[in-house]
């Protein structure tokens, strides 16, 4: 619905002079919003601009904070429903669901909007739409997977179930983030995300470009990153694309403290009033920083320096309260629909079933030999190992957990007559100091001490110690049952801590080894565990001394009490998996794909004890498992479930539902075969399910399997012939084989013509049907012209491609059942012609460049390294001859030369593109092309950028 539309729902009438008309609910939006804006004074209008607005109160207008997080469940203001982490959520591929789990975020939002009052508002930050192309990426938990039709569908249902149906009023505000590109924790605020136009337009921000005009999503944020050279929060794309082409019907805002850091880190301005004006000239509406004062200040300085006018404070405003109106701030609660939402609805019985349903709907089983599902009546003796197994994970976006039912506990409790054997598998070790003999010991209050020399050790220095790979060790109390750590904020030291977690994770230590088999214990901070000769425990700056250095002496292997536990069971289900807050989180990436080494020594170690071992994969992300695939009789995974997780793994495990969850996420055999982290290129890096090479997975996107067998039938395409207009329509027939009931995720991709970026397939379509023993269904969609399409750099727009498309039907991308060959008849694609400029970021082909700043959407390109550039521009379209070329260059070092190549042509121009002071130039050379088509190429040298080519 346009802003227009929206407008239009209200009916104008008279009103009385005494009233302000913005408080009319019967006039149109925009008027409203107009005489609001009109009614502020110039300081009151500064004070709108950060998040944390201010309130008016000579207008009664309220304070009002923007944002919150709600990523899977409202956070950190109080208990509140919490699902599956968003990575779980994609993999259910069910859309009605995410609607539902939208509905509930949304409702309960409202409930602590009558809790807090106007210390809560209702434009929340979520969901993360930026697209998983690399699943070592920290914050892959918060994302719906690496295609663009699955996410923006999930998501966007989200979305739609946020914000309500209502034609005018918002039951909340959504906020997809972060725009664009944003898929590296490491130097994110300083990176500049380097991409060709083609996968920019129809694979990073596709997803933000559907779920805005279909959707109609209220708000975005910017990200940290650059893209091509330019910070994210001043890109082209906000104004030209988010705001002007998709129609954004609500605000954007920056991540935290992103202005500042343009400034601080990206160095693109020397000040912040600069930066600010930027900003807001580029289409930002509101910013979030820490210290309002700053937005402020310098937005007062920017107006002073002439670089912003209050007409630009008018445009982010009204942006803003557009969306404030529509939450019906400023309207009677008769007229919302939502405003009768109250505290009493948080965590209705209704919202903890759908979590568990939501839990169990995001369950996949990636591997069984008919182990699964277990028979409760035949089982005796159950084996439960690893760190996962008695846990419920929150992360950083998570909510505050109502209750937690572990795995373990589900089990326990719906098998009462089996006997349930536990091993977490951390070894018992102690802690001896080497300079003075006694061993690191904690008190029932977690107080911290060291034992005296010679006495005797007891429980209190005992420590049950787990090492999550990569440098990353926890040691949990034995007496105090409390994790070691060095909070508050890193000047003390205890085992006080109830979980390991929090922005900087306390609880994590790193073992430094030393000479003789002694180790120092460091910090997240760089500090080392010390002691005195008094016994005291404390934090020092460096290990220089003994004191600083411990012998780690173990007590009782962590593996052989897994071996001694999964021997005499039935079966041994190990529990393997992530924490969300060690080896990768938001500022940090993942360090490998793989288990953690010692999870995998747990789990082969199980498996030599007892071959009927179970692996249950609990993680926010994909893992690298090809041993445990090719000798385990059964996987399975699931995200960080929420409150009900363990009841959902065991509802699957036993039997009480099917698994039907499908992964959002290639998963690969080894993070070896992947290119850097920032290697956004992924036709040429050879990532997702896009572009990866069959031999490099190991479980396809979409794959998942049920306790059941569908077969696939009757496939129809109608017209074999198709046009733009006619577009196609696609049936066949599903039909459940086998015994037990059971969803089934049916899923269509097409095969484009071969081209320069051609993905294998795409995904199109897809649905999550559900099938009784036996039954058959018909499935039908329509394809459209839409569904044909990709951005083309010569056309600038989205365009059909002619020619023989291949439609699948299958239940993954590699497992394809069905297939019909189409001709799409749609008008040839467009050609560069002379007069033209060829944006030569935009070629077929591009070596040996980076992607550099250059005007508007188009980047520019420079030699990497001052190296030698290639760029394949396309096909140059000449009705008559052409005598001259024109580049548009831009040199800050020596001049350098150019070569043209085109057929069997090739031309060198020595000392073509000069030296420019860094400003760019326009220059003109002499170059004859007969008419005809030719294959046009470009190559230089140097510190050279060049931004377009022009044959005249």
């Amino acid at each position: 619905m346009s802003q227009d539309a929206i407008g239009e729902v209200s009916v104008s009438r008279e009103v009385s002079p005494t009233r302000e008309r913005f408080r009319d609910p019967d006039l149109p939006l925009e008027e409203r919003v107009s005489d609001l804006i009109s009614r502020l004074t110039l300081e009151e209008k500064l004070s709108l601009i950060p998040v944390r607005q201010a309130g008016v109160p000579r207008l009664g207008i309220d304070p009002y904070p923007i944002g919150g997080e709600a990523a899977h469940g409202v956070a950190w203001v109080g208990e509140a429903t919490v699902f599956p982490q968003p990575v779980g959520l994609s993999c259910t591929w069910d859309k009605d669901l995410l609607r539902r789990v939208g509905e509930v975020i949304g409702v309960e939002a409202r409930a602590y909007r009558d809790i807090l009052g106007t210390e809560f508002g209702l434009t929340l930050w979520a969901p993360t739409v930026d697209l998983v192309r690399d699943p070592r990426w920290g914050r892959t938990e918060e994302a719906y997977g690496e295609d663009p039709c699955l996410a923006s569908e999930l998501a966007g249902s989200l979305v739609r179930g946020m914000q309500g149906d209502h034609p005018f009023y918002l039951r909340m505000g959504a906020t997809l983030k972060h725009f664009f590109a944003n898929n590296n924790e490491t130097d994110r605020g300083i990176s500049s995300s380097e991409i060709h136009p083609w996968l920019m337009h129809n694979y990073y921000l596709e997803v933000f470009r559907r779920i805005i005009e279909r959707a109609r999503v209220t708000c975005i944020m910017t990200a940290y990153n650059a893209v091509n050279g330019t910070p994210c929060l001043l890109h082209p794309a906000v104004r030209e694309l988010v705001k002007e082409r998709w129609g954004l019907p609500g605000f954007v805002v920056t991540d935290a403290a992103d202005f500042g850091m343009t400034v601080g880190m990206h160095a693109y301005f020397e000040d912040h009033a600069e930066s600010i004006a930027a900003t807001l000239r580029a289409g930002v509406d509101a910013l979030t920083e820490d210290d309002r004062t700053l937005v402020i200040e310098s937005l007062r300085r920017a107006l002073e320096r002439g670089l912003l006018e209050e007409k630009d404070l008018d445009a982010a405003l009204r942006n803003i309260f557009r969306i404030r109106f529509r939450l019906g701030e400023f309207d009677p609660p008769e007229r919302n629909p939502y405003a009768g939402i109250t505290r009493e609805a948080l965590c209705a019985p209704s919202h903890t079933r759908l979590a568990r349903e939501a839990a169990r709907k995001s369950v996949v089983l990636l591997k069984n030999e008919g182990i699964l599902p277990l028979s409760a009546s035949s089982l005796r003796r159950v084996a439960v190992v690893g760190p996962l197994a008695d846990e419920v994970h929150t992360d950083w976006y998570s909510g505050t957990l109502p209750y937690v039912v572990t795995p373990l506990q589900a089990l326990k409790e719906r098998l009462p007559g089996v006997e349930v054997w536990y091993e977490e598998g951390s070894s018992r070790v102690r802690l001896r100091s080497a300079a003075y003999g006694g061993y690191l010991a904690a008190d029932e209050e977690g107080n911290l001490f060291l034992t005296c020399p010679g006495q005797a050790p007891g429980t209190e220095s005992l420590w049950d110690w787990l090492d999550w790979g990569w440098g990353s060790h926890i040691f949990r109390s034995v007496r105090s049952g409390r994790y070691l750590t060095c909070a508050p904020e890193g000047t003390g030291l205890s085992a006080t801590a109830r979980q390991v977690r929090g922005w900087f994770v306390q609880e994590v230590f790193t073992l430094e080894e030393r000479w003789g088999g002694l180790c120092a214990l460091r910090t997240w901070h760089g500090k080392y565990l010390s002691c005195d000769a008094q016994g005291g425990v404390h934090l020092s700056d460096r290990a220089e001394s003994m004191r600083e250095l411990f012998e780690l002496e173990p007590i009782r292997s962590g593996e052989e009490q897994v071996r001694a536990c999964a021997e005499a069971a039935d079966v041994v289900l190990a529990f393997m998996g992530n924490n969300p807050f060690i080896n990768g989180k938001e500022t940090v990436d993942r360090p490998d794909l793989a288990l953690p080494p010692l999870q995998h020594r747990l789990v082969r170690t199980a498996f030599e004890a007892n071959p009927r071992t179970v692996l249950v994969l609990i993680g926010s992300y994909p893992f690298a498992v090809p041993w445990e695939d090719a000798h385990l009789p059964a996987l399975l995974y699931s995200s960080h479930g929420g409150q009900e997780m363990g009841q959902a793994l065991v509802d699957v495990l036993l039997g009480e539902v099917s698994p039907a969850g499908r992964l959002s996420l290639t998963w690969y055999r080894s993070s070896s075969v992947l290119s850097s982290i920032f290697d956004y290129q992924i036709h040429k890096g050879r990532k997702s399910y896009w572009y990866a090479r069959e031999e490099d997975v190991l479980y396809p996107f979409g794959y998942g399997l049920s306790y059941t067998t569908f077969e696939y039938t009757g496939m129809r395409c109608a017209p074999l012939r198709a046009t733009p207009e006619t577009g196609v329509e696609v049936s066949f027939r599903v039909r459940n084989v086998g015994p037990v009931a059971s969803d089934e995720v049916v899923q269509c991709y097409l095969v484009p013509p071969e081209g320069p970026f051609s993905p294998k397939k795409v995904l199109v379509r897809f649905d999550r049907c559900h099938f009784a023993p036996r039954e058959e269904k018909e499935i039908s969609w329509r394809l459209t012209a839409e569904d044909f399409s990709f951005w083309h750099p010569v056309a600038e727009a989205r365009l059909p491609l002619p020619g023989r498309w291949r439609i699948q039907v299958g239940s993954s991308s590699r497992h394809i059942h069905l297939e019909e060959v189409i001709t799409l008849e749609a008008p040839p694609l467009p050609h560069w012609t002379p007069g033209r400029r060829i944006p030569v970021a935009g070629g077929e082909d591009v070596e040996g460049c980076a992607y550099v700043e250059g005007e508007g959407l188009h980047p520019a390109l420079r030699p990497r390294g001052g190296g030698r550039a290639l760029v394949r521009c396309g096909v140059l379209e000449c009705s008559g001859d052409v005598h001259e070329l024109h580049v548009l260059v831009r040199n800050g070092a020596e001049t350098t030369d150019l070569v043209v190549r085109w057929g069997s042509h090739e031309v060198r121009f020595p000392k073509a593109l000069p030296f420019t002071g860094g400003e760019w130039k326009e220059v003109s050379l002499e170059c004859s092309l007969a008419p005809g088509r030719h294959d046009l190429s470009i190559s230089w040298r140097g510190e050279a950028e060049i931004l377009w080519i022009l044959f005249t």
